[in-house]
């Protein structure tokens, strides 16, 4: 038997007595609030947050047009509810069933100057669209050399498990889009960041994709400003800090990181810091490197598959630019590669006891 397979044997022997949830994760609202201007705070959910900041957005900018599958109706998540009531059919409204064709109208829209905010309904279902977004949005201003662009356009893109979508409607597609200059791409972590985030991209002058984990539309709840405000696209948040080991997560699997921090801490006495990178493109390369240069050790975390998952990136950076800093490893806890499963979501999802065997491995290297 190889290491491996030890590995994953040790793996099932210990959850096998455990109960099997839905919820892999426990949440961990930001704290630290910052009210803007005089508007204050008030309690949202995520869908609620990004409800606020398409309100604003809508508000703020005449030109500014929401569409997609369901999203005149509110959209699945909810998330535009009420929405198309307040500025009308001809600004938010409903598209075909054609994620090619939202893709190529929000390329126009944003090409005629004016700001598109287009959903894809799951992220699963954003590769009709892949040609678009990839050949189109992202070389617009290149290949025209500065003359035309699709600046102000974002795609919001539910994304991750959620204890039942299975394979077509549970995976996190963050790495294709990685590879592609002339995208912004960010993974809120809850409300706040949402909000944030999304304004942030809608005011971009780059197209930009939020990938939103539905699984924390309801469960994340905060204390979200109330006034339009926006969260520094590229800059990574060091949510927890540590000298012992480095941490690094993104939307949901940031929470699990955090937990597992606490585990570690009780249970291994292990001190450690735990990094939201938010933006995956561009990804804040100088936060990482002096994480790791300090700890020495380093866990990537994220629920897509181990290979060429944006862990790999992370991974290669840090062992160009850390390398003489590391006591072990680069380790990353990912999903497997397999397509995403149903009944078997507990055993694909890279969960806190993963990630504290590979806390303790790299501790004993």
């Amino acid at each position: 038997m190889n290491k491996y397979s030890k590995n994953l044997l040790t793996f099932f022997k210990n959850i096998k007595n455990l109960p099997l949830t839905r919820s892999h994760f426990t949440y961990f609202p930001d704290r630290n609030v910052k009210k803007v201007a005089s508007h204050g705070v008030q309690k949202m959910n995520m869908f609620q947050a990004i409800n606020s900041a398409m309100d604003h957005a809508l508000e703020e900018d005449g030109s500014a047009l929401l569409f997609g599958e369901d999203v005149g109706f509110g959209g699945v998540f909810r998330c535009s509810i009420n929405l198309r009531d307040k500025y009308g059919k001809d600004r938010v409204f409903n598209t075909p069933l054609c994620e090619q064709g939202i893709a190529g109208f929000a390329i126009g829209v944003a090409n005629t100057g004016a700001t598109a905010i287009a959903e894809i309904q799951f992220a699963d279902y954003i590769f009709p669209a892949f040609d678009q977004i990839v050949n189109e949005a992202a070389k617009y201003r290149y290949r025209s050399g500065g003359i035309f662009d699709c600046g102000s356009l974002t795609f919001r893109v539910p994304c991750g498990a959620v204890g039942h979508g299975a394979l077509y409607h549970s995976q996190s597609p963050e790495a294709y889009f990685a590879h592609t200059p002339g995208l912004k791409v960010v993974v809120p972590r809850g409300p706040i960041k949402a909000k944030g985030l999304l304004l942030a991209c809608i005011k971009d002058k780059n197209p930009c994709i939020v990938f939103e984990p539905k699984t924390l539309y309801r469960a994340a709840v905060e204390q979200v400003p109330v006034g339009s405000y926006v969260s520094e696209i590229g800059q990574a948040d060091i949510l927890r800090k540590g000298s012992d080991i480095t941490l690094i997560g993104w939307g949901t699997q940031v929470h699990v990181l955090l937990e597992v921090a606490d585990l570690a801490k009780k249970e291994l006495n292990v001190d450690c810091e735990v990094i939201d990178l938010v933006t995956i493109l561009p990804w804040d390369r100088e936060t990482i490197a002096n994480s790791v240069k300090k700890t020495g050790r380093v866990v990537v975390s994220h629920e897509a598959p181990l290979t060429q998952g944006f862990g790999s990136e992370i991974a290669a950076y840090i062992q160009d630019k850390c390398f003489l800093h590391l006591e072990a490893p680069v380790k990353r806890v990912t999903g497997w590669d397999t397509p995403f499963p149903h009944v078997f979501e507990p055993f694909y999802l890279p969960n806190k006891l993963r990630c504290l065997s590979a806390i303790k491995e790299l501790m004993n290297y």
